[in-house]
């Protein structure tokens, strides 16, 4: 009976107060491993914001300190022309690359995630020019798209086109830096790949065996099954379109040769702080910047309740 009663107490659950103390240990641990992250997170983007905000509000020319003129700087954007042709060119450069980029990255991931013996090889190939720096990639560019001597314009002209002089023509240099951001897919493609992977083959043969079509699969099956990816895509994709900067001031420079054809919003940015030294008007920009980015995230997310379906959730 003694022993029946001792093992009944050992194997009884600890008490409330035990928990509790065993809770608040747990806790102050997370809190600890979490630390240099949220002081990081602090350091580096939570206090710089709430500057920005405030310098936004300030002419602030480095050499001073800054003087605080309330609304001042927005209401100069609105006389700035460089302001609303950087912001058209930075527009349309979203709307016509993260689609491309998106198409394309699909595209290739679907090529990969066929089983061969070379599979491993075309994705590190397919990821590599994303490892080369902008600077360097955008100077091949260049050269890949020099007037007469560029191996895009040959290959053009030998197939009978008349390829446009890319760079300075205003008509075509924002397309060659289109071209530029789209051809590093090695991120995309791989989140991709990623998904495609881990459909179950099980709903891929059941699929296949309902409709011989390989259209029908990739719509109804294929697609929907990786909506996770492809919204990580599109907002990752939507928050750099907005932030390119090195590909546009190696071509175009700070003036947007020619003609502020290449003349990007980052561009403004950088020209306001660094050639001007208008850090408040700069500040502003930046400002104007993220709540865009802010509001297109926020609806992206707010409409992908619609379409982004998740493994295990009913509809």
């Amino acid at each position: 009976m003694a022993a029946g009663t001792q093992i009944a107490v050992s194997g009884a659950s600890p008490s409330p107060r035990r928990r509790r103390r065993a809770g608040r240990g747990e806790a102050r641990a997370g809190v600890l491993f979490a630390l240099p992250w949220m002081i990081g997170l602090a350091t580096f983007t939570i206090i710089p914001l709430i500057l920005t905000f405030y310098i936004a509000q300030t002419k602030f020319q480095i050499v001073g300190p800054p003087k605080y003129i309330g609304l001042e700087n927005y209401e100069a954007m609105w006389t700035d022309a460089a302001f609303w042709r950087s912001a058209q060119n930075t527009l349309f450069f979203a709307a016509v690359s993260v689609p491309l980029k998106l198409a394309l990255a699909l595209g290739l991931a679907l090529l990969l995630n066929r089983a061969t013996a070379l599979s491993g090889l075309y994705r590190t190939v397919f990821y590599l020019p994303f490892l080369m720096p902008a600077v360097a990639g955008s100077v091949v560019f260049m050269l890949l798209l020099t007037p007469g001597a560029g191996p895009v314009n040959i290959i053009l002209e030998a197939f009978g086109f008349n390829p446009p002089d890319w760079l300075r023509d205003p008509d075509s240099a924002l397309w060659a830096i289109i071209m530029l951001s789209i051809w590093p897919l090695g991120v995309e493609t791989l989140v991709f790949l990623g998904g495609l992977q881990n459909i179950p083959r099980d709903v891929s043969e059941a699929a296949e065996l309902d409709s011989p079509e390989p259209w029908h699969k990739l719509w109804w099956i294929t697609l929907p099954l990786i909506t996770p990816m492809i919204l990580f895509n599109l907002v990752i994709g939507i928050i750099y379109s907005f932030q390119i900067f090195a590909q546009a001031i190696v071509i175009g420079g700070t003036t947007g040769t020619p003609a502020e054809a290449t003349l990007m919003y980052m561009v403004v940015i950088y020209r306001a702080a660094f050639r001007y030294f208008n850090v408040g008007y700069a500040a502003a920009l930046a400002t104007v910047l993220f709540f865009v980015v802010l509001l297109l995230a926020l609806l992206i997310f707010r409409t992908a309740r619609s379409w982004v379906y998740y493994e295990g959730e009913s509809r």
